[in-house]
């Protein structure tokens, strides 16, 4: 029997906790053959990116292993095997640096240099990074991802509580994660309100999201011929970032590298609304954790409910019904005229004027007014009007990372209702013109829906959407989100992200996060008592505990 048939067929031992439940299983015999199939090419997608220790992305494009891949692919694969996914977490961590950073890339040292840029030569880890305690026998990056691993390592622990037990796993990890929020929240509140910011697009993983426009228009790009991009050769050049993105992102690493990885004078630092968001579920699932190891976790929920406050306080847009991104380097011009809402006292004050800096980028293919699937590349209608922020230093760009604070179970409702109206409304169109979420604003100006993180639907920040909508109680609209991931994902091939109005393919296939959350969607089975009172939150008086989005995932169904 080879790999793939051992992972597949391996019988269900162990509950899993799935969270929060999610549709029933399949009732008519097509669909459960067809959801069979599905497993089983998810579970061949993940056998032919293992490396013996983690996954790659795509065997092409992204030859190493990469911090939040890691966490969501650990996510999918604990399905398939417990134990290849707490290794997979437990490889990325490994390479923690002494400050508690945890690396965005962990480099593969079997892997010519020149398969990938930024290649090991170029962050010079063990070197750039000493004071700040990179470790010298593995090769990284210098800079972060969003953190998702503690909720990953939870979730893969109640895939199988006795071998997790036994191995120990939680109790090796624990210290790490901990030392990894430490640093976020500490090293990284460089706005000095209690949330972490990003010192590189890179970092947050929307690469070249228009959210970064403005901040990136003041950084010089490195020349064009200091550096050669070895993705063009695995992908479109139309479905990449362009040539300018790239020397501003090499210009930021590069002058990371040389001040030594040292946080605080970065010339991008910006407070992201998934980052933080993902930083909020993460420290409750250490809560989890911490208690599951015999300590408590009263710590950790306070601390998440801070950060859901100063979420709300610092990034919060009445106006666009969605969280928006802060520059914390912006200029000091006066904003749109308007009375600041939820205005933070730990704000130092304007800092950007409501359309943002002109960056005087415009996206080469893009065909003004085009129709969705004539065959041209479509940009933003010029009907859709940016938001005109007003609270000082938002950027006004609609993106979905607005959208993935819905993730949060502590959110206020009205803020909750409001998110789901702007998934559902023109901006993104959720269950309208597209099934999965829009990385921007449909009616944004630099929308493209073929360039990466400038318009294409991906399948990660789907997967959050779907469990956000399935927290606060919002079950069809869930299902319907968890049914489109489950069938673009099979018929594109497992792809890296998608148009979002055709479903066309973009970028890689046999991409290892598609495979592993929609394995993740598969093998969710509803829970079997009621639904908890999830309108609750502690900004109006239910405890912590009660909207923790991990309390309702300690039973579920089988392995499937």
């Amino acid at each position: 029997m080879d790999r793939t048939a051992q992972l597949t067929d391996r019988p269900a031992k162990h509950e899993i906790a799935y969270d929060p439940p999610a549709a029933p299983p399949p009732e008519a015999t097509g669909t459960a053959v067809a959801t069979a199939s599905l497993h089983v090419r998810a579970a061949e997608v993940l056998e032919a990116n293992w490396t013996g220790g983690s996954t790659v992305p795509s065997r092409n494009l992204y030859p190493h292993q990469w911090s939040w891949d890691s966490a969501f692919i650990a996510i999918g694969s604990r399905h398939l095997s417990p134990l290849r996914a707490q290794t997979e977490l437990e490889t990325l961590l490994a390479a923690q640096w002494a400050d508690g950073r945890v690396p965005h890339i962990v480099f593969n040292p079997s892997v010519p240099l020149d398969a990938y840029f930024p290649s090991p030569d170029f962050w010079r880890s063990a070197t750039a990074g000493r004071a700040a305690g990179a470790p010298r026998t593995v090769q990284t990056s210098g800079i972060v991802q969003p953190p998702v691993h503690a909720l990953a390592a939870w979730l893969v622990h109640r895939a199988d509580p006795g071998l997790s037990l036994a191995r120990g796993f939680l109790a090796r990890v624990y210290p790490r994660l901990a030392a990894w929020h430490r640093y976020l929240l500490h090293r990284r509140d460089l706005g000095g309100g209690g949330l972490a910011s990003v010192v590189h697009p890179w970092e947050q993983g929307m690469d070249n999201s228009p959210c970064w426009d403005a901040p990136l228009a003041r950084v010089t790009p490195a020349p064009a011929r200091s550096f050669r991009r070895a993705d063009l050769d695995h992908g479109a050049a139309d479905d990449r970032p362009t040539d300018l993105d790239y020397g501003r992102y090499v210009r930021l690493a590069a002058d990371y590298r040389d001040a030594g990885y040292a946080d605080g004078e970065a010339e991008f630092a910006v407070e992201d609304p998934a980052f933080n968001a993902l930083l909020i579920v993460s420290e409750l699932a250490l809560a989890r954790i911490a208690e599951e190891l015999g300590a408590t976790g009263s710590a950790r929920r306070t601390r998440a409910e801070r950060l859901t406050a100063a979420l709300v306080a610092r990034l919060w847009d009445e106006e666009s019904g969605m969280f928006l991104c802060r520059d914390l380097r912006g200029d000091t011009s006066p904003t749109a005229p308007g009375t600041p809402a939820r205005r933070d006292p730990c704000d130092p004050g304007p800092r950007d004027g409501p359309g943002g800096p002109d960056t005087g980028l415009r996206e080469p293919g893009a065909v003004p007014g085009a129709v969705p699937g004539d065959g041209t590349r479509r940009r933003g209608a010029a009907t859709g009007r940016r938001p005109r922020p007003a609270t000082p230093g938002l950027i006004p760009e609609r993106g979905v990372s607005g959208l993935v604070p819905l993730v949060v179970p502590g959110l206020p409702r009205d803020i909750v209702d409001a998110l789901v109206r702007t998934l559902r409304g023109p901006h993104f169109s959720v269950g309208d013109r597209t099934r999965l979420a829009p990385s921007y604003d449909l009616l944004g100006e630099a929308f493209d829906p073929h360039r990466y993180w400038r318009g294409p639907a991906w399948f990660n920040t789907s997967w959050l959407l779907e469990r956000g909508l399935r927290t606060h109680g919002e079950r069809e609209r869930a299902d319907a989100l968890r049914e489109a991931v489950l069938d673009l994902a099979g018929s594109t091939g497992f792809a890296e992200y998608v148009d979002p109005y055709t479903g066309e393919a973009c970028g890689a296939t046999g991409f290892g996060w598609t495979a592993a959350l929609a394995l993740d969607l598969l093998h969710r089975r509803p829970a079997p008592h009621e639904p908890q009172e999830l309108g609750k939150s502690p900004q109006n008086g239910a405890p912590p505990t009660d909207t923790a989005p991990f309390d309702r995932s300690d039973r579920g169904g089988d392995r499937g």
